[in-house]
């Protein structure tokens, strides 16, 4: 008996021993809630930071809204001090205004497309608003870029660290839980905050951003398998009325009423509940990053010990997530596959993506090509991978077309010549074929013009445009060699109207040739030409040309460009006219503008241009020659603006001018300008004297602001070879 209670009691030890041990070796699950709240939410890669320091290791991530983003990234293998760099050169105010790099637009959009204020969508034949501020697709570009490490997991419990986020249905207002897919189309869904961007359309469900219905993931996470819930809640309450006090503070307001008793709730379930104080700052405190990220850290740092106490419960504690995949500088494309393009043609895709089967191209030149895809603005999405193959990599894009095919623009404009005018523009895409687009700008003021543009972009291969245009102004010229007369009062019209084919050339280059019809009226009133009639006129005649040009443009800015080449060649030849005023013969004109803008010491900006025009064989029509004087960049046919001068000043049949800019910012889109040009304007500036003979020189003082109207220009200019000291004021964009 005393044998059988001995071996009782060992076993017992031994259990007890055992029993101890299995506890000490049982691992500890983590699962981190990270909640949304906009800007608020940089908080959370201060908390990661502290997480790291401590030695948890995350096994399961939840997040809505930037908790979302914060948890993907940090879920597909990126630590808190990347994260930290990332989002300081993501520049969200950029993202949120959908701004995409100028030389990623098209050649029509260049020239055309950036001189409207509004801009609003035409649905079902009625002009309505827009969904949102922007469509998102400039964040989508930044998430694929960034988690292309990731591209060929769809099931994100296979990430790194095994995540999820939340969505919210647009039409049910239900909850929808996103863990499977294309990480950062889910990303970008779960962070869709109304009125900022545009929903996200995922397996035929159009979602929200997730914090309407669940802002802080809590059960969600703990059924992934988590043990323990460490919870960073950057909610930051209801406001007062009096801090309710613009658009996105409201619906943030409105968003958070139904998500403060839900936390309420679900913060008993937190193991360790982590609220960095942000109340003094809303969903778009995107310029206070820094001090947000801080907060973060500095509320993890208040539980430290707690946290290293969660640590030292996991057998291995370290953070140690799978090594990210980096992709090459450059890779071979194997193949591209395209799906969702029904209104534009693969050429069309592949010319704007400027790349081909089987070439190899630098990662970022890809980028690039989805920027100008993007900047057509024809596309709500554009989603891509890049799957390893055996000889390259496999670029897979699908696209999501843009319903709205009608969009109506305005704007207006105040100068010295045209004066005061309001645009209004309808732009229509897909109207009789794929990938074309027709463009109508009525202009109405002092002086009625109009513009037609039907374009048909075929990628690759020629593409063909029609355009028409009436113009008028009325301005003080010399337009006759009579000694008599100084100056005359020209009413100046011109219709015009051209068929003509373009190719990019290089991928770099537009070159085009085409037809063109043109009639130009020029007349005075102040003039009698005989009792008959009430008016004389200069030039009355309809053309018939053939034109050609080349053009490139890779300013970064229109107006005020701090990087970049600009250049246009134009060879007009007139063929033959109705010879109403004088005897025609058959003449050309080469035209041609090259320009520079450097910016150094980070705010000065050097712009250099260099213009040349010729006119070929004898014209015999003075209202065809150059004309150079004025200020504007909105002047047509043969008139050339050059400071100094009055409006067409200078006249004769060739040119050569050169111009220097510099142009300071003294603060945020605000310059201080100085202008210097010179120009020689003769019959033949080549042979008719020596090069700096007869020139004529220029200058201007200049103050001018870019804002979201256009710019705001005012010049003071003269001239050492007059007494003609003239200011100009110019509001709007030029049109």
């Amino acid at each position: 008996m005393k044998q059988i209670t001995l071996f009782f009691f060992m076993f017992l030890i031994a259990f007890s021993v055992f029993s101890q041990d299995d506890f000490v070796k049982k691992d500890l699950k983590v699962g981190l809630v990270l909640s949304g709240g906009g800007a608020k939410g940089f908080a959370h890669i201060g908390v990661l930071k502290v997480l790291e320091e401590a030695g948890i290791r995350v096994d399961f991530i939840g997040g809505t809204s930037m908790g979302a983003l914060i948890g993907g990234l940090y879920a597909s293998g990126y630590n808190a001090r990347e994260l930290d760099s990332i989002v300081r050169i993501l520049e969200f105010n950029k993202i949120l205004q959908e701004e995409i790099p100028r030389k990623a637009k098209p050649f029509f959009e260049k020239e055309n497309g950036e001189r409207y204020i509004v801009s609003l969508p035409v649905r079902n034949k009625k002009v309505s608003l827009p969904v949102a501020l922007a469509k998102g697709q400039s964040a989508l570009n930044k998430l694929s870029i960034l988690t292309q490490h990731v591209t060929s997991i769809d099931d994100f419990n296979n990430l790194p660290i095994p995540f999820l986020c939340i969505g919210t249905d647009i039409e049910t207002g239900e909850e929808v839980i996103l863990n499977k897919g294309f990480l950062p189309e889910a990303l970008r869904a779960s962070s869709a905050f109304p009125t900022l961007f545009e929903p996200v359309e995922i397996d035929g469900r159009v979602l929200l951003d997730g914090g309407i219905t669940n802002n802080f993931p809590v059960n969600e996470v703990i059924n992934m398998g988590a043990d323990i819930i460490i919870g960073v809640d950057v909610q930051g309450g209801l406001s007062n009325r009096s801090e309710v006090d613009n658009a996105i503070k409201v619906i943030d307001q409105v968003v958070s009423f139904s998500m403060n008793n839900v936390n309420i709730e679900k913060i008993t379930l937190v193991n360790l509940y982590l609220k960095p104080n942000v109340n003094g700052y809303n969903v778009v405190s995107f310029d206070k990053l820094e001090e947000i990220i801080r907060e973060g850290e500095r509320t993890a740092r208040l539980q430290f010990n707690d946290i290293v106490k969660i640590a030292q419960q996991q057998v291995n504690p370290s953070q140690i997530a799978k090594k990210r995949i980096e992709l090459p500088n450059t890779f071979v494309c194997e193949n591209i596959e395209i799906e969702g393009n029904t209104s534009y043609t693969r050429d069309y895709v592949l010319n704007k993506l400027k790349i081909k089967n089987h070439e190899k191209i630098p990662f970022s030149k890809f980028i690039d090509g989805v920027d100008n895809l993007s900047a057509t603005g024809n596309f709500h999405n554009i989603l891509y991978k890049l799957i390893p193959s055996e000889n390259g990599y496999i670029i897979k894009m699908k696209l999501k077309e843009n319903e709205v095919k009608t969009i109506t623009q305005l704007a207006a404009h105040y100068d010295e010549l045209y004066k005061s005018s309001v645009i209004f523009n309808v732009t229509t895409k897909n109207l009789f074929f794929k990938n074309d687009m027709l463009s109508t700008d009525l202009i109405i003021g002092d002086n009625i013009r109009y513009n037609l543009n039907y374009f048909v972009d075929n990628g690759f291969n020629w593409s063909v445009g029609f355009k028409s245009r009436y113009n008028s102004f009325n301005s003080n010229i010399r337009l006759t060699d009579d000694d008599r007369v100084n100056k005359i009062n020209v009413n100046y019209r011109d219709f015009t109207n051209q068929f003509y084919l373009q190719t990019v050339y290089s991928r770099k280059f537009a070159l085009g040739i085409g037809l063109e019809h043109k009639y130009i009226n020029a007349f005075t009133e102040t003039i009698v030409d005989n009792p008959i009639a009430d008016e004389l006129s200069f030039n009355k005649n309809h053309y018939l040309n053939f034109i050609s040009y080349l053009k490139f443009d890779s300013f970064d800015h229109k107006y005020f460009p701090k990087e970049g080449f600009y250049f246009i060649g134009d060879y007009r030849w007139y063929l033959a006219a109705t010879r109403n005023t004088y005897d025609f013969k058959p003449f050309a004109q080469l035209k041609g503008k090259i320009e520079y803008a450097h910016t150094i010491l980070n705010k000065s900006t050097i712009h250099l241009i260099t213009e040349a025009g010729f006119t070929f064989e004898e014209s015999n029509n003075r209202v065809l020659e150059f004309h150079l004087g004025g200020y504007g960049d909105n002047f047509i046919n043969t008139f050339i603006p050059f400071f100094g001068f009055d409006f067409a000043d200078l006249s004769d049949r060739t040119f050569l001018k050169s111009t220097f800019i510099l142009r300071q910012e003294i603060y945020n889109k605000n310059y201080l300008t100085f202008t210097a040009n010179a120009a020689r304007v003769e019959k033949n500036v080549l042979k008719d004297s020596n090069l700096f003979d007869n020139t004529k020189f220029g200058y201007a003082l200049g103050y001018a602001l870019d804002t979201f109207v256009g710019p705001i220009e005012v010049n003071y200019s003269w001239s050492p070879k007059n007494n003609n000291n003239h200011w100009y004021f110019n509001l709007g964009f030029w049109f």
